[in-house]
């Protein structure tokens, strides 16, 4: 090699010549071209020699060390490459993994600019059965920032890898690492945290670390040798060191720190699997681990998982039988306990009030009665195709005593079985169930798949509660053959709870099975988008529209929701001579049994398309679909407000003429628009392009706002098991486009609100449609998920306020006069870099607009007062966006659109006859 290195990445391997070539070659195919790969073999016995040989000769920066002797460890190898490094930046990687792309060159480009005596960067695990990925503790690297000393940032002491880091090679030499201990990674980050003086963080990906199905112990890494004990010793031996080293360097007040560490992530590791091991090993374990818990910082303990809490104070005091039925809560399903006591408004784990066993904020004993918490625990058997399950039902919260006349069930996926238990002397429910697998049905054509059976509560009122059994993690499998299948009856995962898997066999069911393929595959080629639209434009030209149809559509097909179904209803009442049809995405949501509804792009619905004469919808009917010559569209649109729309929204403002030809195209199939203001008028339609009709009535979708309905609210209040007493917070922020479906629009600490103001309020979430978020089971009984609840209308009805950010929402909740609290702490990024808007928010807001959850929880401890300042300009607010909010709008939009000789209301066609000049939108800011 004629020029000196950029980097040097050393790679080390024992054993392991299938998995090198993929490891060297992701450092030989980094963007940074400059560097070397430092072979070193801790003397395999395999073909490594070989196979590095091979790789030397296919690039000359390849360089290969081989040991004597095995280390029978990690350090020694590193330090043997470090040593022999030319490069001024050393990695280390491991024989099983591989560096992305772009690792080297951009942490030297970081240590580079900031200076630091190291980076380090994301590591994620990538499982190689499904080829997924999943970043290690991705809160560690959410920023890119640079930490002057492990003092600043003491949570990285989680960060114990070595080889998500990039080091100066001259640092490396004095820090070598430990050659007599396995876990040498964590001595190593602890010297390195204190002797750094500044550290980098970045928040992209620098390590793949390669997850293998085990292929027995031989092959396991040591990180995976959690069955040997010696493991055990090795690892607590590897914390006592790294607690010695802060103390030596004057970071003795870090130590609680490193220790939650153990505590969070260590001790875990041989925790998740407890369960399974036999009660020889868990004593074992106990005794080994027992001491050193002993030592630690009791601060060590406080920020913990409880149920992990619950494990430690159980070791703590040896008792290893109650921790192998705890460990199985850690997991899976995440089992209640069985058994539980409370004392003055505090729970704890067991029958016992220990403090080391509280698990109060785990909430289980205040949730609502569909996400109420029991145990099951079950035995179970097989002969012939029949499994028989003795279930024993633990209710530590009391939810059975409180709700008489329950009835249970045990649910094989489709199939039931009644149960009958019986009440034993420690208050837990013991039944039986027999379920004979040759009757369960799964489909024409059988069946691959699994299911996990529960164990259903109904309560009298119809509400059910349902959790998973648990099974002993050492039941044999229970295998049955039925027609056509093979079934597997078994415990699944380090919780052990049972799993019914099924699999077809035989070769009776492979000749249907081909039909159907060959069936499906035809159908796939026939339903191709542009063989529907083909067919589609076919229809339209040789087709007339029928007069009497009419097509509705909400929400892209979401539900029987907005503007369109007010309208639909209006016409119903009216008793209107139109054959209405609803189309709809995926299941129904929401709508009367006799409506009439076609899947959303089916050929049913293609055809109805083509001969609807009018079209109404709240969003856009498909964009490539001409509107058939003769069919009249009338457009709702779903909300006005201060967000960019149109061709100023971040996927049409960039100029690409495709998707702008194709929304301006689609706005022009619209006859009618419905306008709920003058100021919607003002911003949407120029921003659209839209030069139509105009109907400027109100939103229908606002009309029951205007009325109220009280059957509604109690309606929603009933089906989200919202007590009496509490007052309602509806939260409901939109998406954000650069991160859509991430659930990062939920950006208030909903665990801060639960703390301040649980038992005064509840929170009714409800994220935007594209948005994924799952609420935490301990915020249950503070936060009630309702993305999935058909018609936001009954919501806003329920609420007693609004908690929003730049959703449309917000101009027809202020159709309530209820107050609205604005949570825009992000304000500067949304209207510069994301969406854009046309409105100054904190101008024009009815309410505070905050940027903190502790400035939330302050003003909704005032709401009255803090309301009663916004008055005027609530009003203010109400009278751009409501002031034609009468409560007749759905009315009056039919009398324009479908009987136009009925319209009491002129309409008028945008642009007005006196517009010279175009409109100028305020405040729209763009990303550049």
């Amino acid at each position: 090699m004629i020029k000196t290195p950029e980097c040097s990445v050393v790679v080390i391997g024992y054993n392991d010549d299938i998995r090198l070539p993929r490891a060297v070659r992701s450092v030989l195919g980094q963007s940074l071209r400059n560097l070397e790969v430092v072979i070193v073999d801790d003397a395999s016995t395999d073909d490594t020699e070989r196979v590095a040989g091979e790789l030397r000769r296919e690039d000359p920066r390849i360089r290969y060390l081989r040991r004597d002797v095995n280390s029978g460890g990690c350090g020694a190898p590193r330090n043997d490459g470090v040593e022999a490094a030319r490069a001024p930046y050393v990695m280390f990687l491991d024989s099983d993994d591989e560096l992305p792309r772009h690792a080297c060159k951009s942490m030297i480009l970081e240590i580079e600019r900031t200076g630091a005596d190291f980076v380090t960067g994301q590591i994620s695990r990538l499982y190689e059965w499904n080829g997924k990925t999943r970043p290690y503790y991705p809160e560690l690297f959410a920023r890119r920032r640079t930490v002057e000393g492990i003092a600043e940032a003491p949570e990285m002491f989680l960060d114990s890898f070595s080889t998500n880091k990039l080091y100066r090679t001259e640092m490396l030499r004095r820090l070598p690492f430990r050659e007599d201990l396995y876990y040498e990674d964590h001595v190593f980050t602890a010297e390195l945290y204190c002797a750094a003086r500044r550290f980098a963080v970045v928040p992209w990906v620098v390590y793949l670390w390669h997850r293998a199905l085990e292929e027995g112990d031989a092959r396991l890494s040591i990180s995976l040798r959690i069955k040997e004990m010696d493991n055990v010793r090795q690892r607590i031996r590897a914390a006592r060191l790294s607690d010695a080293i802060l103390r030596e360097n004057g970071l003795a007040h870090l130590v609680p720190e490193r220790q939650h560490r153990f505590v969070l992530q260590d001790l875990r590791v041989y925790l998740n699997p407890l369960p399974s091991r036999d009660a020889g090993w868990a004593e074992e374990f106990v005794s080994l681990v027992r001491p050193y818990l002993a030592e630690l910082d009791p601060a060590a303990f406080e920020p913990m998982d409880p149920v992990v809490r619950v494990c430690c104070d159980l070791i703590l005091g040896g008792r290893t039988d109650e921790l192998l039925v705890a460990a199985r809560s850690l997991n899976g399903p995440r089992a209640a306990p069985r058994f539980a006591v409370q004392e003055d408004g505090r729970t704890y784990w067991g029958t016992v009030p220990a403090e080391g066993r509280e698990i109060t904020s785990l909430r289980m004993a205040e949730l609502p009665y569909t996400e109420a918490r029991l145990r099951h625990e079950a035995a179970f058997t097989g002969e012939g195709t029949t499994i028989k399950l003795t279930v024993r039902t633990y209710d530590p919260f009391g939810v059975l005593a409180a709700n008489p006349g329950w009835s249970a069930f045990l649910r094989f996926k489709n199939h039931e079985v009644r149960l009958t238990p019986r009440e034993q002397d420690d208050g837990s429910h013991l039944s039986e169930a027999t379920v004979d697998l040759a009757t369960l049905r799964h489909g024409r054509l059988g069946f691959d798949g699994r299911y996990d059976p529960k164990i259903a509560i109904v309560r009298a009122d119809g509400r059910i509660t349902s959790d998973q059994l648990l099974v002993d993690p050492a039941a044999e499998p229970v295998r049955v053959l039925v027609p056509w299948h093979e079934v597997t009856v078994g415990a699944e995962g380090p919780a052990a709870f049972l799993r019914v898997r099924w699999r077809r066999r035989g070769s009776v069911w492979k000749m249907p099975r081909l039909l159907w393929r060959t069936h499906v595959k035809l159908l796939k080629r026939l339903g191709r988008p542009h063989v529907k639209l083909r067919v589609y434009k076919g229809l339209i030209r040789i087709l007339p529209p029928r007069e009497n149809l009419a097509l509705f559509e909400s929400d892209v097909g979401a539900g029987y929701t907005g503007s369109p179904r007010y309208v639909y209803e209006e016409l119903r009442r009216r008793g209107t001579p139109l054959e209405m049809v609803w189309s709809v995405a995926r299941a129904r949501r929401n709508f009367p049994p006799d409506a009439r509804l076609v899947r959303r792009m089916s050929w049913r619905h293609i055809w109805t398309m083509a001969r609807a004469g009018y079209w109404v919808d709240s969003h856009g009917m498909p964009l490539a679909y001409p509107k058939p010559a003769g069919t009249r569209y009338l457009q709702t649109w779903h909300g006005q407000g201060i967000k960019s729309t149109g061709f100023n929204s971040p996927d049409l403002r960039a100029d690409f003429p495709g998707p702008r030809a194709q929304w301006r195209a689609a706005v022009e199939r619209w006859d009618a628009l419905v306008s709920p203001s003058a100021e919607f008028e003002r911003t949407f339609l120029p921003a659209n392009d839209y030069r139509g009709l105009v109907l400027r009535y109100g939103s229908p979708r606002c009309d029951v706002l205007v009325h109220g309905d009280d059957e509604a609210a109690r309606r929603a209040k009933a089906l989200l098991e919202i007590p009496p007493g509490p007052k309602v917070l509806l939260y409901a922020p939109t998406y954000r486009d650069q991160a859509r479906s991430s659930g990062r629009s939920v950006r208030a600490d909903l665990t801060m609100m639960a703390e301040a103001l649980a038992g005064e309020w509840v929170v009714i979430l409800r994220p935007h449609p594209v948005e994924r978020y799952r609420v935490p089971q301990h915020l249950r009984h503070f936060v009630r998920p309702a993305g999935w609840y058909p018609e936001v209308n009954d919501l806003m009805l329920a609420s007693d306020a609004l908690l929003t950010d730049y959703s449309s929402l917000m101009c027809d909740y202020a159709v309530t006069g209820r107050p609205m609290l604005f949570l825009i702490d992000d304000w500067d990024e949304y209207r510069r870099v994301e969406r854009g808007v046309y409105h100054d928010l904190p101008e024009i807001a009815p309410g505070p607009c905050l940027t903190t959850t502790e400035e939330l929880i302050h003003v909704l401890n005032d709401l009255d007062d803090v309301a009663a300042s916004f008055t005027a300009k609530y009003v203010e607010f109400r009278r751009m966006w409501c002031s034609d909010e009468k409560g007749h709008a759905a009315a009056k939009v039919v009398d324009a659109f479908f009987e136009p000789t009925r319209a009491q209301v002129p309409v008028q066609v945008w642009p007005p006859v006196t517009a010279r000049r175009p409109i100028r939108l305020p405040l729209l800011e763009w990303p550049w």
